[in-house]
């Protein structure tokens, strides 16, 4: 399969192959392109998607007519390119798989290197979004100049214009569990066996033994052959593995459990790592990944339960909603329950929900911003339930200069009033997003690996399903993620039933432990500290306390800094300390 990607506009140049029905459009040579061209009207699909030429062809009216969110529902992962008489539109999908950049000029592309402009890293960007998340920068590449439509968004193109996005999101409310049960079913199913059913052999799968890569294996297990592939070491979850190896018996399936070993541990990043042109978590589980997923390296494709959790479950954020709307009674009956189930204190996590719906978004952005001109952060840890901005133990690295450069972009964040302000609808965008985000940064370490990685949960119609469906019906009071076990209740009844889930708290701080030297050599020439933003002494301080056990408090936010400097540097880190 050639490259796939897709660009227009006036900076593009010559490369690639020209795209019939659309001027100025450019795609990779040898990529699959279904199209329909009439009259005026073109609409052009790239990826994977089984929609037919007579689908397309129907969807001409919609082009001429500038329906353009009528051109995303088909199953699958893919890009849309369209246009009429009046202007030209573009789209990935809804998590931002499928990305599009773009600049001020016009042009995109679904690739940064077409776009014909240097490619500066946006260091304050990449520090604020340590420190708070990449929530609320929805439409900002890793890059000064070039912007990037966000999930949920089109690119709309016409001539003498700036770009414009518009919104494809298209959910459908209905009105609880079971009136959207049956439709997410539908469309999970049909999102993991229209692929295994196409490759006609063997596929690679993912089987953590939790209940998102679980209900994939086994509904892919049902029309196809799956070698499905678990890791597992003397510090992550034995239960998982447990969970994983009954999944594999109870389907039949061939099944790889690889015992990684301290040499698999994170933040290795060993020579001849590849890098990607965004910075991606999985940077730091390379030789992990290395380690379990050989078995099924070369596989026509590999499914995983990536975006299970945003799709299948809410967070509290959905009893901040009910505070915002005023449904007082119900949110705290509902608070309560889920604390006292849990063993938890309610009283602390009420107060906390009440606060955030209280401040409302740009409120929590002001405080964060507060907070940091007055470098008074508090920690991720120190208040209960969910939060629109809630500033990590990284907050306490940063340079006066680096509080200051960070406390501008929140606070122009603040001041965006593109994003959603009720918390269910905010979180739930922004943890797909991320979710989106995080995968496709990961395509480069995919291709060393010899994997062609598809996330089910990701695609346009399982999202949609699932969205449809209230926040608060999906945040299970007494039940681990509702809607799976309402949708698809023919899945083993304990494996419905599992209530735990794996942490791998203990294998990061032994990778902190085993990797320390080297790492400490990282941070000391990361553009982030050598720019002034971050204080070397205290990142390294936190390392310290990382590594020795002290806490556990700081390792996510470290875990990107490391990943985000590792991948500033250009991949040129010291050699490997003796350890």
């Amino acid at each position: 399969m050639g490259e796939q990607w897709l660009a227009g506009g006036p900076a593009i140049g010559d490369s690639g192959v020209s795209i019939v029905g659309v001027d100025s459009a450019r795609t990779g040579p040898g990529n699959r392109v279904r199209s329909a061209v009439e009259g005026g009207a073109a609409v052009v699909v790239v990826g994977d998607c089984p929609v037919e030429e007579k689908e397309l062809y129907g969807a001409l009216a919609a082009v001429r007519a500038g329906r353009w969110e009528e051109l995303t529902g088909w199953p699958g992962s893919y890009w849309v390119l369209a246009g009429n008489e009046r202007e030209r539109f573009v789209c990935g999908d809804l998590a931002g798989l499928r990305p599009v950049y773009y600049t001020a000029d016009g042009t995109w592309a679904t690739d940064l290197r077409r776009l014909g402009r240097p490619l500066l890293a946006d260091l304050e960007l990449a520090a604020a979004r340590i420190i708070a998340g990449c929530d609320h920068w929805p439409g900002r590449s890793p890059y000064e100049g070039i912007s990037v439509v966000p999930g949920g968004y089109g690119l709309r193109l016409r001539a003498g214009q700036a770009p414009q996005l518009i919104d494809v999101t298209a959910i459908r409310p209905v009105e609880d569990l079971q009136s959207g049960a049956a439709r997410f079913g539908s469309a999970l199913t049909e999102a993991v066996q229209y692929r295994v059913s196409a490759a006609g052999t063997t596929v690679g799968a993912d089987l953590s033994g939790g209940l998102d890569s679980s209900a994939a294996v086994v509904l892919a297990s049902r029309v196809g052959r799956v070698h499905a592939v678990t890791y597992t070491d003397g510090y992550t979850s034995a239960e998982d593995a447990s969970f994983a190896a009954r999944i594999a018996e109870d389907t039949g399936i061939e099944h790889t459990i690889a015992h990684g070993s301290d040499a698999d541990l994170p933040f290795s990043f060993p020579a001849g790592q590849p890098t990607g042109l965004e910075p991606a978590m999985g940077a730091a589980l390379f030789e992990m990944d290395h380690a379990y997923l050989a078995p099924v390296a070369g596989l026509p494709l590999h499914l995983t339960g990536h975006g299970g959790d945003v799709v299948l479950d809410a967070t509290s954020s959905v009893w901040v909603r009910l505070l915002q709307e005023g449904e007082r009674r119900a949110a705290h009956r509902q608070v309560v329950d889920y604390a006292r189930l849990r063993n938890m204190a309610p009283g602390p996590f009420w107060k906390g929900l009440r606060e955030t719906a209280a401040l409302g978004r740009a409120g929590a952005l002001e405080r964060a911003v507060e907070q940091l001109e007055k470098n008074r952060p508090q920690s991720a840890q120190g208040t209960a339930g969910w939060s629109w901005c809630r500033l990590g133990a990284a907050a306490s690295w940063l340079t006066p200069d680096g509080r200051t450069r960070v406390a501008a972009l929140l606070r122009q964040a603040a001041a965006d009033t593109s994003q959603p302000e009720r918390a269910d609808e905010f979180d739930q965008w922004t943890a797909l997003r991320f979710t989106g985000a995080a995968e496709r940064a990961w395509t480069p370490y995919a291709d060393a690996l010899g994997l062609q990685p598809v996330h089910p949960y990701l695609d346009n119609t399982v999202v949609r399903a699932a969205f449809a469906v209230p926040p608060t019906a999906r945040r299970g009071l007494y039940t681990f993620k509702p809607l799976l076990s309402a949708a698809l209740p023919d899945l083993p009844a304990w494996l419905l039933g599992r209530r735990s889930k794996g942490s791998f708290t203990a294998q990061r701080v032994m990778a902190f432990q085993r990797h320390r030297a080297r790492l400490g050599d990282l941070l000391t020439v990361s553009p982030l500290v050598t720019a002034g933003l971050f204080d070397h002494a205290a990142v390294t301080d936190t390392l310290d306390h990382l590594a020795q056990g002290r806490t556990p408090i700081g390792s996510a936010d470290m875990h990107q800094m490391l990943t985000a400097s590792w991948w500033l540097t250009g991949a040129h880190v010291p050699a490997e300390a003796s350890c």
